[in-house]
């Protein structure tokens, strides 16, 4: 009698999940090649917004999601990126509101205390196991769009060797994923704009003859766009060389200098352009809530003193409420974004031969990674010389399991940041070190 009582429970309660996953059914988007395409065949564009109300977690108040979501599909929005969640929580509200608003969800897999940290990078169990959580509690959702392994994590020109890191924890997710039966959410990094590493890294990340082991979609976080610019004074142009045959999804995974006030987002005109849409998958923008660092769309309430202690208050300013536009900025970007419906190609017309990436070798004082080396397994270390001496990619890695992940430090909501913004989080304060690096063979 019991365990009929159980098993009933049990398919009320798979039951339940399941309503809860339908109620936020929208078609799913998949990564084709270099592209972008909704489950009906049609090209998928982003327009996004970065989302962090909180440093924990945006995605379970679902009464606040509600309210921003139906301004964000006033803006023409239909993505967010979500840098920190809590995978224990629920939700399901939060991304049916989404969903019903059309908007679909990018996430950050790390935490601060589990990013890579490029210093002495790690990819251990307890960051493994950390991302796979956040993989469980969002994979589920036909509006999440993808998974980002890190965001910044390379945050200087000399933290290169840092790269193969990134790379094992894009491979080992992936094949998480397919154990778990999930359908192929691309999994990818979003990398700071270092002119050094171009395009190095994008195409580290991308290459070699093991799909398995490669980033499905490449986001940059770039300022270069400020004020009156073009595409080639705003350097949008080398961008667009670099993107040239790269073999997955490319786009803007932060953007929206505003060392120029007012922003008038018009490097969206040039993103959605003829001259980069072939190229590009579109733009995230720096970001939706008004903080001390000037780049919010909206506001909910003036600010305050930071060191007010109140319900939906944090760094003196409100969470919650009714979202409020930030003029001109929001407008602006509204009007750009009305004007740039690029179709693209349907899937069912899409053919690519592109290949991946040649793997770089490494150059003095540049990209430190040289050619197709074997990626980390869990439990491997970086080592770091105290001598001096140049880097290494051969040799033998520490297999020592170091538990968890140096922590970021990060006082802000992201990792890290680059380009016309300030500098924050992991990013903030590092010293340049000569890192040395070795690999099992």
């Amino acid at each position: 009698m019991i365990s009929n009582i159980l098993s009933k429970a049990g398919l009320l309660a798979a039951f339940a999940v399941n309503a809860a996953f339908a109620a936020s059914s929208v078609p799913t988007i998949s990564a084709v090649g270099s592209k972008f395409f909704y489950s009906n065949g049609t090209q998928y564009f982003i327009k996004g917004i970065a989302y962090q109300l909180t440093e924990a977690d945006p995605l379970i108040d679902t009464a606040q999601c509600q309210r921003d979501a139906t301004v964000m599909a006033t803006l023409g929005t239909n993505a967010i990126r979500v840098y920190h969640v809590d995978p224990s929580g629920s939700h399901s509200g939060c991304m049916t509101a989404f969903a019903d608003a059309g908007i679909y969800l990018i996430v950050d897999l790390d935490t601060f205390n589990t990013a890579i940290d490029p210093t002495v990078a790690s990819w251990n169990q307890t960051q493994f196991n950390a991302y796979a959580k956040v993989m469980d509690a969002f994979a589920p959702y036909d509006n999440t769009l993808g998974f980002f392994v890190g965001n910044e994590v390379i945050a200087l020109a000399n933290q290169s060797l840092a790269a193969p890191y990134i790379k094992a924890a894009a491979r080992d997710l992936k094949a998480y994923r397919s154990s778990k039966g999930y359908r192929e959410i691309p999994v990818g990094y979003s990398a700071a704009d270092i002119s050094e590493l171009r395009p190095m890294l994008q195409n580290y990340l991308a290459c070699g003859t093991n799909a398995s082991e490669s980033i499905d979609m490449f986001g940059l976080n770039a300022y270069e766009w400020c004020g009156d610019k073009t595409l080639e004074t705003s350097g949008y142009s080398t961008l667009n060389t670099y993107a040239q045959d790269y073999n997955v999804p490319i786009f803007f995974s932060e953007t929206g200098c505003n060392t120029v006030q007012p922003r008038t987002f018009e490097d969206q005109s040039a993103i959605f352009g003829s001259a980069m849409n072939d190229l590009w998958s579109g733009a995230i923008i720096y970001e939706w809530i008004e903080e001390a660092n000037n780049y919010g769309l909206i506001s909910y309430g003036p600010s305050v003193d930071a060191t007010i202690v109140a319900s939906g208050v944090q760094a003196g300013f409100s969470r919650t409420g009714t979202p409020t536009a930030v003029l001109p900025d929001f407008t602006n970007l509204q009007s750009q974004w009305a004007t740039l419906t690029p179709t693209g190609i349907a899937s069912s017309a899409y053919t690519t031969s592109i290949t991946p990436p040649a793997c770089p070798s490494s150059t003095a004082g540049g990209w430190l990674v040289d050619g197709d080396v074997k990626l980390p397994s869990v439990g491997q270390t970086q080592q770091v010389s105290s001598s001096g001496s140049a880097p290494s990619s051969t040799g033998t890695a520490t297999s020592s399991v170091t538990g968890s992940a140096a922590s970021a430090s990060a006082t802000t909501k992201k990792g890290g940041a680059s380009g016309g913004k300030e500098i924050a989080g992991m990013s903030a304060g590092l010293v340049a070190v000569m890192l040395g690096f070795v690999y099992w063979l």
